[in-house]
């Protein structure tokens, strides 16, 4: 009897293999690995590229539900990681594809004056994806515990009171029928001075470098305090954190695709039937 060889991708559920759990340490992951995942870059785009067109048609399942039987149902993709970690790149690559009427993307950079003033929440409610679309966050409500925390500016109450709020806001996404997949990318801090230095190296990318990359490396470890702190704080089974390794970008973007496409498979949705009479529809057209 001939051998059989396995079929190159996912072999495992990264849902299990990935999301983050207590006592959760970041430095304790290899960020170059690629976790469930059997074969390598060349298979896992050709793995992406087969699996575009599923995506698709559980988008437009989504939709359709949303349009025609007014079902709550929307997905909201939260991107966190490091300064070229790849949640641009994601947004480009899983979410490029997609029929632009069903996707919202928005990046959060540091709030402006205005969105300053108001509640921390509030700016990210504005964008929030409406029933039937894929949102895509690069950065988010993170950022505003994140930041403050690495700059001594959020601790103690105040910091576990934030915790609340946001556990609260995903709990209230939850029951209106939003899924909530967050992602950390997480990137290796020799993988990003790679990258960083590419982008140097590329006049098409310069523009993408910021000097004050330099301070955030300085305070590496102090941000990878923080995400822990705020992943298992804020991980639950209505929002939960998953941990990509993403040294290999190929791979974390497969992972993500991944996430999506089981999210939205497992939604209660059905091919909305018409409220008109399909036959009667057919025979006036044959008549016209």
């Amino acid at each position: 009897m001939g051998t059989t060889t396995a079929r190159p991708g996912f072999d495992e559920d990264v849902r299990l293999l990935l999301r983050a759990r207590p006592g959760l340490r970041l430095d304790a992951i290899d960020t170059g690995a690629t976790p469930g995942f059997t074969g390598d870059k060349e298979d896992g785009l050709a793995l992406r590229a087969a699996r575009n067109g599923e995506l698709a048609d559980l988008q437009r399942l989504l939709y359709a539900n949303a349009v025609a039987a007014d079902a709550p149902y929307r997905l909201l993709l939260v991107l966190q990681g490091m300064d070229t970690s790849g949640k641009g790149g994601i947004l480009t690559h899983v979410l490029g594809g997609l029929n632009p009427h069903g996707v919202h993307t928005h990046g959060f950079g540091r709030p402006t004056e205005e969105e300053a003033a108001r509640h921390f929440l509030h700016r990210v409610r504005r964008q929030l994806p409406r029933p039937g679309v894929i949102g895509g966050f690069d950065r988010s409500h993170y950022e505003d515990v994140l930041v403050p925390v690495v700059h001594g500016m959020l601790h103690g109450d105040r910091l576990e009171h934030r915790y609340a709020e946001i556990r609260d806001f995903e709990r209230e996404l939850a029951l209106e029928g939003t899924v909530v997949v967050k992602v950390f990318l997480h990137l290796g801090r020799d993988a990003q001075r790679r990258n960083l230095l590419a982008r140097l190296e590329d006049p098409t990318k310069r523009w993408k470098y910021d000097p004050s990359d330099i301070d955030a490396r300085r305070r590496w470890h102090d941000y990878t305090a923080a995400y822990e702190g705020a992943l298992r704080a804020t991980d639950a089974d209505h929002a939960p954190w998953y941990v990509v390794p993403t040294d290999r970008k190929w791979y974390a973007r497969a992972v993500v695709q991944d996430l999506l496409i089981s999210a939205l498979a497992e939604l209660p949705l059905d091919w909305p039937e018409p409220a008109f009479d399909v036959e009667e529809q057919r025979r006036l057209l044959s008549r016209d």
